[in-house]
């Protein structure tokens, strides 16, 4: 079943991937009760903003089979963005204001890339609170991505993320602790890849009522739930929506900040992703660029990391999201959505902010 894209305007990339079709709010179809309307709030910065909407479209595409979805596409206003990326915002992005004014059975909520220790002082911080508090009452399931998970759980009960002693970087394999909706039929192991420098401790999240469903030995905790007013919320510190080139682009860009002198180390290699053929190749490429610090390196960055890399993750990552829509579905039709509209109040609830 084509991804549904509600209000006619399909991203360019996606409209040239993929057969899309719009979907106008009126539409008899939209309308029916089997279609999932999910919004999807991205708050990448600039540069993953396109390919994280493309991300997050292959896998509900993949794991919608017979299933209308209808998606629609989100940005806070207050996290800053550059001139490059305001025509395609202004072209296929809604505001959180007019989030209010609709009405949806789910959202995705990403993350993005954060510049303070404390969450709580970012620019955006208040806009995101907004967002998921009504998501708590307008919606039956929200998923919460990497950064999002950890703003969710520091504006909710108070629980603070640890920073790791190095970035938690690769793909992990996991494992089910508990049988859930979620989990339904997904085989162990689990992988997910991360990427991340902070980390929720599963005793925390436990001591708040939260159920942690997959965790990886060396990862730590990876999907955990809680019902938050009358939606199921999912918290993801991994990304089951990268693409197979994900994880070698941000690998790629790290290499750059070290060459640049952006940063003092010299990045680790992804756990969990290349072959054995492009891991020697980018150690021997790992070693001439410390010997050579200049950005002039990175023409010689060896074709094979591209190449020889799988999305090795993507059935687990298809098989969850299918069984979110899936339970999405049956508390649709048992507790339909709300139909009165969110009025953000001036003086948020929170708890630590």
């Amino acid at each position: 079943m084509p991804l549904l894209l509600d209000g006619g305007r399909i991203p360019t990339r996606w409209l040239e991937r993929k057969s899309s079709r719009p979907a106008r709010p009126e539409s008899d179809y939209v309308s029916r009760m089997n279609v999932v309307k999910i919004a999807l709030v991205n708050n990448m910065p600039d540069p993953a903003l396109e390919d994280t909407e493309l991300q997050f479209f292959e896998l509900l595409d993949a794991a919608s089979g017979d299933l209308p979805l209808s998606v629609k596409l989100y940005s806070l206003a207050t996290i800053a963005r550059g001139d490059r990326v305001q025509p395609h915002l202004s072209s296929f992005y809604s505001s959180s204001e007019d989030l209010w004014k609709d009405h949806f059975d789910a959202a995705i909520v990403t993350g993005t890339e954060p510049h303070q220790p404390d969450l709580r002082q970012e620019p955006y911080w208040a806009e995101l609170v907004q967002v998921m508090e009504w998501a708590e009452r307008h919606t039956t399931s929200t998923v919460l991505s990497c950064l999002a998970a950890h703003a969710g759980v520091l504006h909710s009960d108070g629980i603070e993320r640890h920073r790791l002693n190095d970035k938690r970087f690769g793909v992990f394999d996991a494992r089910k602790l508990r049988e859930h909706p979620l989990t339904a039929q997904l085989a162990n192991p689990l992988r997910f890849p991360h990427s991340r420098w902070n980390e929720l401790w599963a005793d925390e999240l436990h001591a708040c009522g939260y159920a942690v469903l997959t965790e990886s030995e060396r990862a730590g905790v990876d999907v955990f739930v809680k019902n938050k007013g009358q939606s199921l919320f999912v918290h993801f510190q991994g990304h089951p929506e990268y693409g197979a080139q994900t994880l070698h682009k941000e690998y790629r860009r790290d290499i750059k900040r070290f060459l640049r002198g952006e940063r003092e180390t010299y990045p680790n290699l992804p756990e969990g992703y290349f072959d054995p053929v492009a891991t020697e190749a980018l150690q021997d490429f790992e070693t001439r660029a410390r010997s050579d610090r200049r950005e002039e390196v990175m023409e010689h960055f060896p074709s094979a990391a591209e190449e020889r890399v799988e999305r090795t993750w993507a059935s687990s990552a298809t098989g969850l999201y299918r069984n979110w829509l899936g339970y999405i579905v049956s508390r649709k039709a048992a507790f339909p959505t709300p139909t009165e509209l969110y009025q953000p109040q001036s003086g948020n609830r929170s708890a630590v902010s």
